[in-house]
């Protein structure tokens, strides 16, 4: 959960999460490296009143300044493709839940259960109990287990919408017609806030999204009350 004037990532609740979070230190130093250098040569150019002919002609550090971003270059995809590669790797998952994005509200259906499903409707703030968030609460929680793999067959039903989880490193399109899916597995038990992240009309930033990652035993109580009383 993202808190006031919070400058960094919200904490990872998923493996990919955090290679995203050191892949985004990694590359972040490499940018702060270049741009220390860069400018201390802009600095060191305007400042000194001498001349270097080297540097103003020179086959070395010609050879030089191509091959070097050419490897940074490399230290830098070689990282960001072992990630994508890892975030659309799908093995063998133990629940598949589908989600479909409505003008504007979310509604879940989780395909291993006959009768397990329900739409989740932000809660209005004058119906908010006290230390809820105004904006990102549900009526209806989506429910996984924890440390279990996860699939999310993501669809829409009217427009364009997108499925978001910051904490998860989870952020796939929902289209009209078509059916994208993601994986993740959560590391720890809690509560998980995202938002529809594509505009979608009148009341885009009204239809949020709450997962709360419990217990597996928990999961099996809740799945069954839920069935019990459809």
């Amino acid at each position: 959960m993202a808190h006031p004037s919070q400058l960094g990532f919200q904490d990872a609740a998923s493996p990919v999460m955090e290679e995203l979070l050191h892949f985004h230190d990694h590359a972040l130093m490499i940018v702060f490296l270049i741009s220390t250098l860069v400018l201390y040569i802009i600095v060191a150019m305007v400042t000194t009143k001498l001349t270097n002919k080297n540097l103003l002609d020179s086959q070395e550090i010609e050879i030089i300044w191509t091959i070097l971003p050419a490897i940074i270059l490399i230290l830098i995809a070689l990282p960001s493709l072992r990630i994508l590669y890892l975030m659309d790797e799908i093995n063998a998952p133990h629940l598949t839940i589908k989600a479909i994005g409505h003008q504007w509200y979310w509604s879940y259906e989780y395909t291993d259960y006959e009768d397990l499903g329900f739409d989740s409707y932000m809660i209005p703030t004058q119906d908010l109990n006290p230390g809820q968030f105004r904006l990102l609460e549900t009526d209806h929680r989506m429910i996984i287990p924890i440390e279990s793999p996860i699939r999310v067959l993501v669809s829409a039903d009217d427009v364009i919408h997108s499925w978001a989880i910051p904490a998860l490193g989870v952020k796939i399109d929902a289209v009209p017609g078509r059916l994208n899916q993601t994986t993740f597995i959560t590391s720890r038990p809690g509560i998980l806030y995202g938002q529809c992240s594509e505009i979608c009309g009148a009341n885009h930033s009204f239809m949020p999204i709450v997962v709360e990652a419990v217990p597996l035993e928990h999961f099996e109580n809740w799945s069954t009350l839920m069935i019990k009383d459809a």
